[in-house]
């Protein structure tokens, strides 16, 4: 296919891309720090810091594990056909998310930018070629995960926290030293959330810029994610998360509940093996809805009064709002490219 759109056109929508991924990493940054912060386990700056690299480290898991890279295709491929998909499109796709995570960033409220970019880019295709253009199965079991992720992850780290409270009271030992081997736990399943973070979230963006090139005959053979496009996306999500998201931070850390170190490790890996999970089948889940389901788990396993319901609530309301909200902000933009 020969190059169908001039590359300085080109060069400035991939810059997008990675603006978007940038503050994708910005905005969920609360997702890998939230409870290492609130329990003050590391300071802001060290979290930070923290999760940045270890974000970027998933880099080197998707080269040893190339098959941990199907989120992408199913960004790519899987939610609007890549046949018609156009530069105008993507344009739309992107603007309609960033839009969004912009809002929610400013309010301090952790959406997902997963879903702002989905929500996005059905916006723009639609309005593109029409619900003919949506491929339904990828669609659909995204959607899926929008209330599946919380709910499995909430489970998931409520187990945990109950499994392990109850091994720990098997040793005998006393609250304080079984706090103090939590903590060293606490840090390493952070560390592997962080990971699983960067892994699921930079895909969105390498699906994205690849079905770019591709719908523009810039990408040679069959559908895949170029090597310089993935470290890209990586690096871009890292420095965004090194850039941190205070008022998000603040609200996933202290305003759901109060976390100990325990439930803070049993929040954080849960949550590792929901995005480990998700990314092996090629779904695009939501970090932030992940890890605050796992956060509430853990709090209901204490007691349900020690969740701040009405926090919760309006977290809920800012996720059914997402998709809808990035689709007309997406439609519009693309809408307005055709005046030009």
């Amino acid at each position: 296919m020969e190059p169908t759109l001039a590359l300085p056109l080109l060069v400035a929508l991939i810059a997008l891309a990675l603006a978007f991924d940038f503050l994708n990493g910005l905005h969920d940054a609360a997702n890998s720090i939230a409870t290492v912060v609130s329990t003050r386990l590391l300071s802001p700056l060290n979290a930070v810091i923290f999760a940045a690299f270890f974000n970027f480290a998933a880099y080197f898991l998707s080269v040893a594990f190339p098959a941990l890279h199907k989120v992408a295709e199913t960004i790519g491929k899987g939610i609007i056909d890549k046949d018609v998909v156009t530069p105008s499109v993507v344009f739309g796709a992107l603007v309609g998310a960033m839009f969004w995570n912009v809002v929610t960033w400013l309010k301090g409220i952790p959406s997902s930018s997963s879903h702002a970019l989905v929500g996005g880019l059905v916006g723009a295709g639609v309005a593109h070629a029409g619900m003919e253009g949506i491929v339904w199965g990828g669609l659909n079991k995204t959607a899926i995960a929008i209330f599946l992720s919380p709910t499995i992850g909430m489970i998931l780290s409520m187990l945990i926290m109950l499994v392990t409270s109850w091994m720990a009271k098997g040793t005998g030992a006393g609250a304080r030293p079984a706090e103090r081997s939590f903590k060293a736990l606490h840090l390493i399943s952070s560390a592997t959330y962080s990971i699983g973070h960067g892994l699921n979230d930079a895909q969105k963006t390498m699906g994205i810029i690849t079905v770019l090139l591709y719908s523009t005959g810039y990408l040679n053979g069959e559908f895949h994610v170029p090597h310089w496009v993935a470290i890209s996306c990586y690096v871009a999500i890292g420095l965004g998360t090194l850039s941190g998201g205070w008022k998000i931070i603040q609200t996933m850390g202290t305003r759901i509940t109060k976390l100990s170190h325990h439930q803070g490790f049993s929040a954080s890996l849960g949550g590792s093996i929901m995005l480990f999970a998700a990314s092996a089948l090629g779904i695009p889940v939501s970090t932030t809805h992940t890890i605050t389901g796992c956060v509430i788990g853990v709090g209901a396993a204490r007691r349900a009064s020690a969740v701040r319901w009405g926090i919760a609530g309006n977290l809920l309301v800012a996720w059914v709002l997402t998709v809808p909200a990035s689709a007309l902000v997406g439609a519009a933009f693309y809408m307005l490219t055709r005046l030009f």
